[in-house]
């Protein structure tokens, strides 16, 4: 039988599951008959087994011009060697297939019940290994459990290596959703893959079948795909999609511009004018042909329009070699100027040789911004000696608290920190844990894993942030710990952060659990009252208010939960002071936010506290105003 084209090791997407069984086969390909030999790979329907022997067999005849590769299926040659046997021909039989230098046989489980065939295959097999010749088999389940088959034959097949393919990962299933999309043209975002790939399929055929489906939607005429059409897989309830704006009249108002300019201007000036229109529309700096207006002589201009489109093809093709070592790098200015290719080049071969670490924390975060009262007093005082002494006080650092306290300002700070304290001479990278897993799913899907670590280990600093997002990512964990030890052991500075402490995160390997446990975990807890009041006063300047003393003690007064929900709180009245035109006062603050309700202790709080003390005719829960109280006992 043929060997399938589309079966090679490019087109196989690697993850742990199938990891030892690639290997094994690339090293079989590459020395046929002289490691593993018999390979046997097994697992279940669907998961890459006949991939996996089409790579193998792509792979040997490429290296080896001169040997004979054959690909069959058991019950095909088992019906070669019944027609053989009718005919009396089962000698040449046997020297067609001795002769074989790497033979490929599928579904190897079918043996069972095949008594005669077994005896034949025991013989064949057993004259290929002496003459060194190259066997490899797949079946859906191990030799030994191979029913009503030939002890000799059995052990004679699970005398090499045995290996087996397990059910893909999350990281391995979006990779491959990825890697089918792109060989189908299928443009189908990125996170619609990944909510696919969430679904625990039980093979790749079955995930390709998904995949299908959901494209068969705009097959079907109904348009782009959308994350409804995911939600609708899953089974989840999908919003009413939004309303979309349509642009026709913009359009017809630019073609009716652009007539206008065609009829006063000359032709080559419009052609180029059309030119340079066109390409800033596409988001491409145009001074190349707009210095073309300042020649003494009219250019050619078809030879200047073509040389700048071969320079911006070039760009795009750099801009994604680039987007594929990391995805922000796509937004360089250099992709964007056909006059700076050379410099776009420059920086597409320092990403692939991993040197530059991804990109580094916002600015927007830094440390003077960070307010500090006693509900984050530790982990600031924390974040300052890692600023100060990178890699040499507390390494890891992780700071855990809810939502909304302040955990991604306060290590991004650190990073800024360290960033200008070195000059710059310090590598600060700082990515969400989410990207770190996404990074690695396109890693995975290029073959290009070894340049995504070198990428991370290049940096002098890494900040990872919302390390509960990696509980269940077998691969990602693995990745991690690597990057960890490579970085730790050279003294070289990890911060994370996380909404709980690493002891609760679950499914997180232990290993992993021990080493964030390792450094200083420190909690950051919800805004204090002082935190509140702080905060408050620094949102209303930052809008352009007086910090007015007595609306200040109003917003701290609010029982909010986070940072992000007392900045809410103050927008809103601030929003309502623009809208009526007034500035906001005290009274005006109370009236638009109401009264402040707090919570009561429930009398099942009262029972297990100490009762003979907490009498409630004895226990102040709401301490009063202390000036009023003065005024009221003094009368």
């Amino acid at each position: 039988m043929q060997l399938d084209n589309r079966y090679r090791f490019e087109t196989l997407v690697v993850g742990s599951a199938n990891r030892l069984a690639v290997a094994a086969a690339r090293a079989v390909a590459e020395a046929p008959g002289t490691v593993y030999n018999p390979l046997f790979v097994y697992g279940a329907s669907g998961l890459g087994k006949t991939h996996l022997l089409g790579g193998i067999g792509q792979l040997a005849r490429a290296l080896h011009p001169n040997l004979t590769v054959e690909y069959v299926t058991l019950v095909d040659l088992v019906e070669q060697h019944h027609a053989a046997v009718a005919q009396g021909a089962t000698d040449s039989w046997t020297a067609r297939w001795t002769d074989v230098g790497v033979m490929l046989i599928d579904d190897l489980q079918f043996l069972t019940g095949r008594r005669e065939t077994q005896t034949e295959l025991l013989k064949l097999f057993a004259s290929m290994q002496q003459r060194t010749r190259q066997l490899v088999m797949t079946s859906d389940r191990p030799p030994s459990e191979i029913a009503d088959v030939d002890e000799r034959l059995i052990a004679r097949l699970g005398g090499g290596l045995v290996v087996d393919i397990g059910s893909p990962d999350y990281e391995t299933r979006a990779a491959i959703l990825r890697t089918v999309a792109a060989e189908r043209d299928f443009e189908v975002p990125d996170e619609l893959l990944n909510e696919l790939a969430r679904i625990e399929f039980r093979n790749v055929r079955e995930l390709q079948g998904a995949l299908n489906r959901l494209v068969a939607h705009r097959s079907l005429g109904t348009g782009e795909l959308r994350l409804d059409d995911v939600l609708r897989a899953l089974g989840l309830e999908v919003p009413a999609p939004a309303a979309r704006r349509s642009v026709d009249d913009f359009e017809s108002f630019l073609a009716d511009v652009t007539s206008a300019v065609q009829q006063h201007v000359e032709t080559w000036k419009s052609r180029l004018s059309e030119a340079i229109a066109y390409w800033a529309g596409e988001g491409y700096r145009t001074a190349l042909l707009d210095r073309a207006f300042a020649l003494p002589s009219q250019p050619d201009v078809d030879e200047l329009l073509d040389a700048f489109a071969k320079s911006v093809e070039r760009l795009r093709k750099l801009e994604a070699r680039a987007a594929s070592v990391d995805p922000s790098l796509g937004g360089q200015e250099a992709f964007r100027d056909p006059d700076q290719v050379e410099r776009a080049a420059e920086l597409v071969s320092r990403a692939e040789a991993g040197e530059l670490p991804p990109p580094g924390p916002s600015p927007a975060f830094v440390r003077a911004l960070f307010e500090v009262s006693t509900s984050n007093l530790l982990a600031a005082k924390a974040a300052d000696a890692v600023a100060e002494h990178p890699g040499k006080r507390y390494n890891p650092l992780l700071l855990h608290g809810p939502s909304g306290v302040g955990k991604t300002h306060l290590a991004h700070a650190i990073g800024n920190e360290i960033a200008a304290r070195s000059g710059g001479a310090l590598s600060v990278a700082c990515v969400p844990a989410q990207r770190f897993v996404d990074e690695l799913i396109a890693a995975i899907g290029s073959g290009t894993v070894e340049r995504w670590r070198a990428r991370y280990r290049a940096a002098d600093v890494l900040i990872l942030d919302d390390v509960q997002f990696l509980s269940g990512k077998e691969r990602t964990q693995e990745e991690l710990f690597h990057v960890f030890n490579t970085l730790h052991a050279s003294g070289r500075q990890l911060v994370l952060t996380s909404d709980q402490p690493p002891r609760r995160i679950p499914d997180i390997e232990e290993r992993l659990r021990s080493r964030f446990d390792g450094g200083l975990v420190v909690p950051i807890e919800p805004p204090d009252r002082l935190l509140r009041e702080r905060i408050a006063a620094r949102t209303l300047a930052q809008h352009g208010h007086d910090a007015d003393a007595e609306v200040v003690r109003v917003l701290a007064d609010q029982p909010v939960h986070n940072v992000r929900e007392l900045v809410g709180v103050v927008h809103r009245v601030l929003a309502a002071a623009d809208a009526a035109g007034v500035t906001p006062t005290p009274a005006f603050t109370r009236r638009e936010l109401g009264p402040v309700v707090r919570p009561t202790p429930s009398r099942v709080t009262m029972r297990a506290a100490d009762s003979a003390f907490l009498d409630r005719e004895k226990v102040v829960w709401d301490w009063p105003d202390t000036h009023a109280r003065l005024i009221e006992e003094l009368r």
